[in-house]
């Protein structure tokens, strides 16, 4: 969930950073850092998260007989 209250603390999800590049980020307090870094001003913000997409269910397994009334 985007706002659960155990988060992993890392830069890559925090405001005083900016991401140059997929490893990289600028960060306002320690400078260029790691995606995975993680200092003590960080501070959550949930619209840098990504969701993961659900799973594609599997309909191969049902029959035609499966969906009529």
């Amino acid at each position: 969930m985007l706002f659960r209250k155990d988060i992993e603390k890392s830069c890559a999800y925090c405001t005083h950073s900016a991401k140059i590049d997929s490893d990289t980020l600028l960060c306002s307090k320690c400078g260029f850092v790691a995606s995975y870094h993680r200092c003590w001003k960080f501070k959550y913000d949930p619209l840098r998260r990504v969701p993961v997409k659900p799973a594609l269910q599997d309909f191969s397994k049902y029959t035609d007989e499966d969906f009529s009334l």
